[in-house]
């Protein structure tokens, strides 16, 4: 079991989700203002994506990052940001012509999409270690090898801390291959993502089979989607993990209550601290990290 556990909070994703609570931030104030009240309430690291604020689509535009990230550490509580580098994977096929590429697609260089990143240097990003099946329908995430190994590269350049994100088995195969190729700084940090169609499956045996196959240095934590977030944590704590909550995965506060970042916050801090765990300042999140002290701010 983990007695100092970090909560990360992914405050607003780039699902279709903005027409479903009031509560998912959109605009870069927005999403600043949710990640400060998700610090306040405990969270160490807030998981930054942005949206167009005219739309409320996902977006990989940098000065919408520029501006969630300065007001973030602009504000007068300590946090590690953690910036997403997961868009620009989607590819949309005609299911009657796969050579047709669809309306919805954007499908760029992994390098390309860490434009953010070399802008805003945040203290951690994410790294998606792996293509997928994203859900019904014609949408493939493609993370292959190369794309993969030249984010990791790029990301080393820049100092920032990668968190490999890994939403299926064989991910996780290839991220142990990039610790083992010198391309992920130690420690090695993974975010075991569960429930997600179709990747790995929200069921506590997986999860525990997983971490049986981490390095034993690595630092990790896991999510699940949905009503399972929350039970998520416990079994995250259990294990020996760090947890992971916000609006990017649950809506809810429970069933027909629609729930702020800071509450979900609270209500992983609820739990863990009801196992007899400590919640992790954002200082004890660097140390665990190896991050330097304020890095970023």
């Amino acid at each position: 079991m983990n007695r100092t556990v970090v909560i990360t909070c992914a405050l607003t994703g780039a699902g279709d989700t903005v027409g479903k609570s009031e509560h998912v931030p959109v605009t870069p104030e927005q999403i600043a203002e949710s990640g400060i009240a998700a610090a306040r309430a405990g969270a160490a690291i807030v998981h930054v994506h942005v949206r167009d604020p005219e739309t409320g689509a996902g977006s990989r535009e940098v000065a919408l990052y520029r501006k969630a990230v300065e007001l973030i550490r602009a504000a007068d509580v300590d946090v590690v940001v953690n910036t997403t580098a997961g868009m620009g994977g989607d590819l949309v096929l005609d299911p009657a012509s796969p050579t047709t590429i669809l309306p919805g697609t954007d499908l760029v260089s992994g390098v390309e999409r860490l434009a953010h990143v070399g802008e805003v240097r945040p203290d951690i990003c994410t790294l998606d270690c792996g293509s997928l099946n994203f859900g019904d329908g014609s949408l493939v995430y493609v993370s292959t090898p190369d794309i993969l190994r030249d984010g990791a590269r790029r990301i080393q350049e820049l100092g920032v801390r990668v968190e490999m994100e890994v939403f299926d088995t064989g991910h996780l195969w290839f991220a142990r291959q990039l610790v083992e190729e010198g391309l992920i700084d130690p420690p090695p940090m993974f975010q075991l993502c569960m429930g997600i169609p179709y990747g790995a499956p929200a069921d506590p045996r997986l999860l525990a089979t997983m971490v049986q196959q981490l390095p034993p240095d690595a630092v990790w934590a896991s999510f699940a989607l949905g009503a399972m977030q929350m039970p998520w944590v416990a079994q995250s704590v259990l294990l020996g993990g760090h947890v992971r909550v916000g609006l990017e995965d649950n809506l809810y506060l429970s069933r027909g209550v629609k729930a702020t970042n800071a509450q979900l916050v609270e209500r992983a801090r609820t739990i863990i601290e009801a196992m007899g765990a400590s919640v992790a300042t954002p200082e004890q999140a660097r140390e665990i990290l190896r991050l330097p002290a304020g890095a970023g701010r």
